[in-house]
């Protein structure tokens, strides 16, 4: 496999955009409970810095107790929702650096609670892939997240600590035995293990562990397709469609993880049909099904609830695509 070949796996940049929607559909309740955990312990009162309006509605001007307000509570439940159907990519970037600050200060009190490590795993690795092009910095924000997440599924399950050490026939039959309770903590590993790879990308041991977010990701769609809107169908069509047939790739499987990943979310995302053309379309060169895909996404109304920043990215995408289109064919 050449280097060429190595960054097109999962590692366009239209595909890391993708992960911004997991950023943007991660709820704060974490927030709520983890004040409430705090003030039940201590009754001083812990500030943070302000957070940008983009990414922290609310802020910790009074400590936890703050959050508990039923008009905080309010904020927080909205907080996703106003990210999810902003337009304005700049200032969600702006933002989020205080947001990440803040959760390893929570951190630093709760080392060991799962739903904040599951969540602080996904927002660096969301930030990471989508605003972060300096490849050093990048390490560093990915090397934390895999580390959350390697953390959050020990915490989950302690047969889980040494998961990334043990052998890979061992590692597929400890991820056989998952059940649906482990699907949220599964999912976080598999996406910020795949982050980590990608901005790793020059060192062929951390390549080589591509087969283990495979695994991951299709253990998640086993158990439950539908967590995070078909997200690992996603991954798992990107996967299956990364080489050609004559290499290994497998495009009527990519193909079918595209499709459904589609169905699932109603069709709502419309950053799916900008991968299923980018991904699949191009190495399968079929021109007819690429450009029908990316003129439906630029056709749609983006304005649709939950969807509107990523549809936003996933039009301007399109359009690249689109102007870029004869040369590729």
């Amino acid at each position: 496999m050449t280097y060429e070949q190595t960054n097109h796996i999962l590692f366009s940049p239209i595909f890391v955009n993708y992960l911004l929607i997991l950023l943007i559909q991660y709820r704060l309740d974490f927030i709520v409970s983890e004040c409430q955990s705090i003030s039940m312990k201590t009754q001083e009162m812990p500030y943070f810095a302000l957070a940008p309006v983009a990414i922290l509605l609310a802020v910790l001007l009074s400590g936890c107790s703050f959050f508990i307000s039923s008009a905080t509570l309010e904020m927080a439940d909205n907080l996703s929702q106003t990210i999810l159907n902003s337009n304005d990519l700049e200032t969600v970037e702006a933002g989020a650096p205080a947001y990440l600050l803040m959760l390893d200060s929570m951190l630093e009190r709760n080392p060991e609670d799962e739903p904040l490590l599951r969540t602080a795993a996904n927002i660096y690795t969301a930030y990471a892939d989508v605003f972060v092009q300096n490849g050093d910095r990048a390490k560093k924000m990915t090397d934390k997240s895999l580390d959350y997440a390697l953390r959050a599924v020990c915490v989950h399950d302690s047969s889980f600590c040494s998961i990334r050490s043990i052998n890979f026939k061992d590692f597929k039959h400890q991820i056989s035995q998952c059940r649906p309770k482990d699907v949220p903590a599964l999912f976080t590993l598999g996406s910020s293990w795949a982050a980590w790879i990608r901005s790793h990308r020059d060192d062929w041991n951390a390549v080589a562990e591509i087969a283990r977010v495979e695994a991951v990701m299709q253990r998640v769609v086993e158990i439950d397709e539908f967590y995070q809107g078909g997200a690992a169908h996603v991954y798992l069509g990107i996967l299956a469609s990364f080489l050609p047939p004559a290499l290994g790739g497998r495009l009527d499987v990519g193909r079918q993880h595209f499709e459904r990943a589609l169905e699932i979310s109603g069709q709502k995302n419309l950053m799916i049909k900008v991968l299923y053309a980018n991904q699949y379309a191009r190495m399968a060169y079929d021109r007819d099904l690429h450009d029908r895909l990316l003129h439906e996404v630029i056709e749609a109304e983006p304005n649709v609830p939950g969807y509107v920043l990523s549809n936003t990215l996933a039009q301007q995408k399109a359009q690249e695509l689109l102007d870029s289109a004869d040369e590729y064919f």
